[in-house]
């Protein structure tokens, strides 16, 4: 696609183009999805999907935002904040490590990363759709378990940013420096507990 400034235009067609690019990129990876490929399965013509964007990278990162977005309001949905709090941030452990090792959030952290300096509004945007999204949640969760007497916490902010941190333990450096591809439920498992159990060592009343 085109170089230079990339700018994104909304229309009829928008979320057609979004829900092809999606079954592309998840299929075929950010490299391997051709323009062709993408445009045959939103239903629409090259031109369409030039219009719509430019640039292929705007588009994967616009998959990428949609998803976080989906999958934030999903985890919020699916689990039950009137739980014990060990529950919850247990639930809420497994959706994070399950989406950080997932190869499309592998793939999501390493375009940012690689597109920072051409694009750096793009890891701003994701940012936003997606970490902070996630980070608004948990605080929002620790306010219940504080107001319900099993939290005291001080810092809300520090402390969501603290249990995020604990759900990437060993897992995400062995991710960013390619040690490992994917992880067995044994594995995800034993950062979950140890993530749960040290923010409660610290936080529970």
């Amino acid at each position: 696609m085109a170089d230079g400034t990339p700018t994104v235009k909304r229309g009829r067609k928008f979320d057609q183009v979004l829900d092809g690019a999606r079954k592309i990129f998840m299929s075929d990876g950010f490299e391997g999805a051709s323009v062709d490929d993408i445009a045959k399965a939103a239903g629409v013509s090259k031109a369409t999907l030039y219009s719509y964007f430019p640039d292929k990278r705007l588009l994967f990162m616009e998959v990428a935002k949609t998803e976080c977005i989906r999958q934030a309001d999903s985890a919020v949905e699916t689990i039950d904040m009137s739980k014990p709090v060990g529950t919850v941030l247990t639930e809420a452990a497994w959706q994070m490590v399950e989406f950080f090792t997932s190869e499309f959030g592998q793939r999501v952290f390493r375009l940012c990363v690689a597109e920072s300096d051409r694009f750096p509004e793009l890891g701003r945007e994701f940012y936003d759709s997606g970490p902070a999204l996630v980070r608004e949640r948990l605080i929002e969760f620790m306010k219940v378990g504080i107001s319900r007497g099993e939290l005291e916490i001080d810092d809300l902010p520090l402390a969501a940013d603290q249990f995020g941190e604990l759900c990437k333990a060993d897992l995400f450096p062995r991710l960013v420096f390619s040690m490992d591809k994917s992880f067995t439920d044994a594995q995800k498992k034993r950062i979950v507990d140890g993530a749960v159990k040290t923010f409660l060592a610290r936080y529970a009343v």
